[in-house]
């Protein structure tokens, strides 16, 4: 029986894979949380941090080919473990960033084998982030509305969306984002000749998923 301190957060978008699949893992001793989506999951890893991500890849919003090299690349201590039934067998998909692979309707026993002895992770650890780092952001002029606004990209989930600015450039703000809830610091510059060539300190969502090898659709 797995050790009762072992976290599992199990990430899928039906309610009843999550249910059935938080009863056999409860019931073999570990404690489980779950989530909806890749945002919310985000949202309960930085809540608390847990030993092993079970995710299945396609969800709405933030899938989980998109979460998983998030996971990877900002808590590197996790480990990763995705799920589908789109795929065969027990190797990692081609284009998955994760540790391991879950077939979705294959043996129970066969998961609960995996999660007894969890793959080797054979990554940089890094830290997990745990402060803001400073995103500049490039004003876009005026909405419909007159008003100014900004695309922030989170650091965090690499969401983006966009922001009404009012006030004076070049001053560090701060704001939770929409989605994951992480505190995003952030600069706001008029862009010009001598600005357009600085480095950006904030990821891009193509950039991300493209160095992932992301090549598959929702």
């Amino acid at each position: 029986m797995a050790e009762s301190k072992t976290g599992i957060l199990i990430v899928d978008d039906e309610a009843c894979i999550r249910t059935s699949m938080s009863l056999v893992l409860a019931e073999a001793g570990y404690r489980v949380r779950s989530a909806e989506d890749g945002f919310s999951a985000l949202r309960e890893i930085r809540r608390e941090s847990p030993k092993i991500l079970l995710s299945d890849l396609n969800m709405p919003g933030m899938s989980g080919f998109e979460l998983l090299p998030v996971v990877l690349r900002r808590f590197p201590t996790i480990v990763v473990i995705a799920m589908s039934g789109a795929f065969f067998g027990n190797e990692v998909p081609s284009g998955v960033s994760a540790d391991a692979f879950y077939q979705k309707g294959s043996s129970v026993s066969a998961l609960l084998q995996m999660l007894r002895t969890p793959p080797q992770m054979r990554r940089c650890a890094l830290p997990p982030s745990s402060t803001s780092s400073l995103v500049w952001v490039q004003r876009n002029g005026s909405g419909s509305s007159g008003k100014q606004h900004v695309e922030i990209t989170c650091p965090e989930c690499l969401s983006v969306f966009s922001l009404t600015h009012e006030g004076s450039d070049c001053l560090i703000r701060e704001m939770d984002c929409n989605h994951c809830g992480y505190l995003i610091q952030y600069t706001i510059f008029e862009p010009s000749g001598q600005m357009s060539s600085q480095p950006f300190r904030y990821e891009a969502r193509a950039a991300i998923l493209t160095q992932s090898a992301f090549t598959f659709g929702n």
